[in-house]
């Protein structure tokens, strides 16, 4: 397996242009947080606006959004159940992100359909969560998009077939082998991996523990994903989700250092500072770092 080194970080992570601005760096729609799981989507959205996303706009509960805008005024956000604003903002996005505290039920089945029915092959859809539960539940032809799939242990199970017990290399890639092509896995687990159909060898972090393992960690890491797809055009989507994923993990193992248990929240906090450390060493010596 691949590691995800200092090369690649700075690859991904680069400075921005002086004439730049936020149309240049993402339009993201992230859909989820309905009841009684309010708190995913936040936590989503904070880590995609952390990491810089120029556009992000939350679709959710009427009576999540006075909640998300405590937190993060931000993120613009509108109710889910607004048909007219959530057919043209699945247009307008660059990046759609789908599921983080998606309930299964009714509605969340509903906004799935109506996503793999509306999304264009040149934007990106990331599902996870709640999104995985239902596509594999009802057994869904997958839509032609850039597709990143973010699923724990049991969601891969439920995926792939495969037991945890049985999730390895191999079989995973002959899993994967049935996802369109160009698809991306991130395999959450204790040592996540990530993968993308047609490649032989993924990538696996050397990042990360059990103080990670906590409500929410996915959810913040599915916002990271995000908000890096919407960005760093110069390198592929992969190699994007692929730091995304490895930055999740390094900045929780950096704060465990004090902290038993890592909020995702408390992640987020520190995304910036991260990037910003990478993209200033871009053309230093930095291979004595603690951010290696």
């Amino acid at each position: 397996m691949l590691r995800v080194d200092q090369t690649l970080l700075q690859q991904v992570i680069v400075s921005r242009p002086s004439d730049s601005y936020k149309g240049d760096y993402g339009r993201l729609l992230l859909m989820g947080g309905t009841y009684p799981y309010g708190g995913a989507i936040i936590m989503s959205a904070l880590a995609a606006v952390e990491t810089g996303a120029g556009l992000v706009t939350v679709a959710t509960d009427r009576e999540n959004i006075p909640a998300l805008h405590s937190q993060l005024p931000e993120a613009m956000a509108f109710a889910v159940t607004d048909q007219e604003l959530l057919a043209e903002q699945i247009a307008k996005a660059g990046v759609i992100l789908l599921g983080p505290g998606l309930m299964d039920n009714e509605l969340g089945a509903h906004l799935v359909e109506l996503v793999f029915d509306k999304v264009q092959p040149h934007q990106v859809l990331i599902l996870d969560g709640g999104a995985i539960s239902i596509y594999t539940r009802l057994a869904l032809p997958l839509p032609q998009a850039q597709l990143v799939f973010t699923p724990h242990q049991k969601e891969w199970e439920a995926m792939s077939g495969l037991a945890i017990g049985d999730q390895g290399e191999e079989a995973t890639r002959l899993a994967l082998s049935q996802l369109p092509p160009a698809s991306i896995l991130v395999q959450k687990g204790p040592h996540t991996r990530i993968w993308t159909s047609g490649q032989v060898v993924g990538y696996q972090l050397d990042v990360g523990g059990p103080y990670q393992a906590t409500g929410g960690m996915g959810d913040t890491l599915a916002g990271m994903i995000a908000g890096f797809a919407g960005q760093f055009p110069q390198v592929g989507l992969y190699e994007r989700v692929a730091v995304a994923t490895y930055l999740h993990s390094a900045i929780a193992e950096d704060l465990s250092k004090e902290a038993y248990v890592v909020l995702p929240t408390s992640i987020s906090k520190e995304i910036p500072k991260w990037m910003k450390k990478w993209s200033d060493n871009l053309n230093e010596n930095v291979e004595n770092e603690t951010f290696s």
